[in-house]
């Protein structure tokens, strides 16, 4: 493990100096952009109240500001009223939960992620293929569960490498693989070698299941790692990318914590600390990263940097449905990503 004081951090400058470093990129992502701005789109043309299925995204702060616009957040379609506008999560759904949706007669608005319907597109695909869908994610998440709607009789969840030898199945099964789109390329190369070294007729999804967001914001993490004594990621305890940046930095060698708010900032964490790393996870708003840098600044920590590891210019076009009308279009950013 590298020697926290021989790190880049000590030697940029005068050594004195403490210093926060931002990651570049951080927060919101695409998929989340467009899923907030749907929201807000469709108060402006239905009016309050619009109901929206689970958290839109994975952030309080997002939440509670829609919520004071008149978004009314219900664990289930069943607690929508019958005939109500309802949006659906980034996350997605289950074909049963649309079904359910189509059953009450509910005015339905899908936010899901385009990756995440990509991904339930390679589900359906490879059941009709007649292959298992092993799809590699965690259990209790929200996009998990929606997945596996989508052929809940030929997918198996994998969470861990062991639980691809537990398979109970002969090594010439048919198998296809998918990926829980918040988790990195990194994070789940090492179960899917697993799979490929387990069965013999395994077949690949495509590149376009892969986010982006979550692959450049663990990188940055990395980065952040060889030139900081300390990182802060701002994310919610609820979203597993942002718990994830915070496992990356700390396999790094580096002291990490999760800082779902600035109020929940300890002091005590900077001792030692001569560099400080800021990062977000991709439901994170920046406001919630500056009132931390503007805390940090107050602690001394006032000389700012920023280190940029890819240069996202992602664009995920809203319906037709929303986009009409002076505030609708497109969300704001650009059309492609370049790592």
């Amino acid at each position: 493990m590298e020697d926290h004081q021989s790190r880049e951090s000590a030697t940029n400058g005068n050594a004195g100096t403490r210093r926060t470093v931002l990651a570049e990129p951080r927060g919101f992502c695409a998929g989340v952009v467009r899923a907030i701005a749907m929201v807000e789109r469709a108060l402006d043309i239905h009016g309050p109240p619009v109901y929206v299925r689970k958290e839109i995204v994975h952030n309080r702060y997002v939440v509670a500001g829609l919520r004071r616009r008149g978004a009314r957040f219900v664990d289930s379609e069943e607690d929508v009223p019958e005939g109500a506008v309802c949006v659906f999560s980034a996350h997605g759904v289950s074909p049963l939960v649309r079904a359910n949706a189509g059953g009450r007669g509910l005015r339905v608005i899908d936010a899901t992620c385009p990756l995440v319907a990509r991904v339930h597109q390679h589900a359906r695909r490879g059941a009709r293929d007649g292959r298992l869908v092993l799809l590699v994610g965690h259990a209790d998440h929200e996009e998990t569960q929606g997945t596996r709607g989508e052929a809940p009789d030929r997918t198996i969840v994998i969470e861990t490498a062991a639980d691809v030898d537990r398979l109970d199945l002969p090594a010439d099964t048919p198998v296809t693989y998918l990926t829980q789109t918040t988790l990195s390329v990194d994070e789940t190369a090492g179960v899917i070698e697993r799979i490929r070294a387990r069965f013999t007729d395994v077949a690949a999804p495509g590149a376009d299941t892969i986010c982006y967001a979550s692959q450049n914001r663990q990188n940055g993490i990395k980065s952040l790692a060889r030139r900081c004594d300390l990182i802060l990621v701002v994310g919610a305890r609820n979203s597993s990318n942002s718990l994830r940046m915070v496992d990356v930095a700390r396999e790094a060698g580096t002291r990490a914590h999760l800082v779902p708010d600035v109020s929940e900032f300890d002091e005590a964490w900077l001792r030692g600390a001569t560099s400080v790393g800021v990062s977000s996870g991709a439901s994170v708003p920046d406001v919630l990263v500056e009132r931390l840098v503007d805390r940090l600044a107050a602690l001394g920590y006032g000389d700012i940097t920023t280190d940029v590891t890819s240069v996202e210019d992602v664009d995920f076009a809203m319906p037709s449905s929303l986009a009409a009308g002076p505030t609708g279009g497109r969300t704001g950013t650009a059309q492609r990503d370049r790592a």
